[in-house]
């Protein structure tokens, strides 16, 4: 590290919020001598103060959730490349842009809770099999403003096309029956307790119940779902980028090595029970859910799909 940054400030905005974050910018600073000043807020409104800011923006680095909000920044314009054989070694391609403008943290699935009392498992290896109509009723899903769900479905027509992917859809609002949830976290519940059979959540919500994070109540529920991660999987990221007008865009690159190294994306990852970059880490709950085989689209061509799988959703019923 160039000695000239020890004492330098690397300003942080950040859509995850997390005790452990801090640690590891903690722990960044011990190793560097770079003090991290950092801001949390949701996502859009991190976006919107940046672009509102301008040169004037306090922000070296924009950590956002979702490669469709990795997207909307870059199309406006709110990242610089950055060059890092480092980061080059250790985010895969598929989880990076390709101009360099943002790169991968962490790694996040976004699998099939079922009720074993209500659907059986193994009826359910794919996506499509949503649409089954033995579930008609019994399927339960977030609302269309969910990013979440909005790269799911840009992820399916990718892979298997926009009429396939608009009768997909078609196919799961046919199955619901109640108002679409606004969260991943009561939807769980709901499936839980029986109230739905089968629903779509990212794996982490789930591993938050059972790590008794919520409480007791959350973990004996979470206790009766079994997560299925249908082959192959749908893989997010949450990532990063050196601002357009960072005024320490050194100290906001090693900041960027560091998360995305084995070693501080090892924590990052944990710090929301997510997956590491590469492998499946160590995150005890985690491990009972199994593997998964991801299915190699990368989070750049999901971002830029964004807009199109929204009109999607919104032509084919999905509230």
């Amino acid at each position: 590290m160039p000695p000239e940054l020890a004492g330098t400030e690397v300003g942080v905005y950040s859509g995850r919020h997390y005790n452990t974050d801090k640690e590891l910018y903690k722990e960044f600073t011990e190793r560097t001598g770079i003090e991290v000043k950092l801001l949390e807020a949701k996502d859009d409104a991190l976006i919107e103060r940046l672009r509102s800011e301008g040169e004037n923006s306090p922000a070296d680095l924009l950590v956002l959730v979702d490669a469709a909000r990795l997207d909307k920044a870059t199309r406006m314009d709110l990242f610089q490349p950055t060059e890092s054989p480092a980061l080059q070694q250790d985010v895969p391609a598929e989880l990076r842009d390709s101009q360099g403008r943002w790169f991968g943290l962490t790694r996040r699935v976004r699998a099939v809770i079922v009720n074993p009392e209500l659907v059986d498992p193994a009826t359910i290896t794919t996506y499509a099999d949503l649409t089954k109509p033995e579930l008609k009723g019994k399927l339960c899903l977030r609302n269309s403003k969910s990013v979440y769900n909005q790269s799911l479905v840009a992820d399916q027509m990718i892979q298997q096309g926009d009429d396939a992917t608009k009768g997909w859809v078609q196919g799961m609002v046919a199955n619901v029956e109640q108002p679409f949830f606004t969260s991943d976290t009561p939807m769980s519940r709901a499936v839980a307790k029986g109230d739905c059979g089968v629903a779509v959540v990212n794996t982490y919500y789930v591993a938050r119940m059972l790590s008794g994070e919520n409480g007791a109540e959350d973990k004996e529920l979470a206790g009766k779902l079994k997560v299925v991660f249908p082959d192959p999987s749908h893989v997010n990221i949450s990532g990063a980028g050196v601002t357009r007008h960072a005024s320490n865009p050194e100290g906001a690159r090693l900041l960027l090595e560091f998360l995305a190294s084995p070693t501080g994306g090892k924590g990052y990852a944990e710090a929301n029970n997510e997956y590491p970059l590469s492998g499946y880490g160590d995150n005890e709950v985690l491990k009972t859910f199994g593997t998964f085989k991801a299915n190699g689209v990368s989070a750049e061509q999901m971002g830029t799909k964004n807009q199109d799988a929204v009109a999607l959703m919104q032509a084919s019923g999905w509230k």
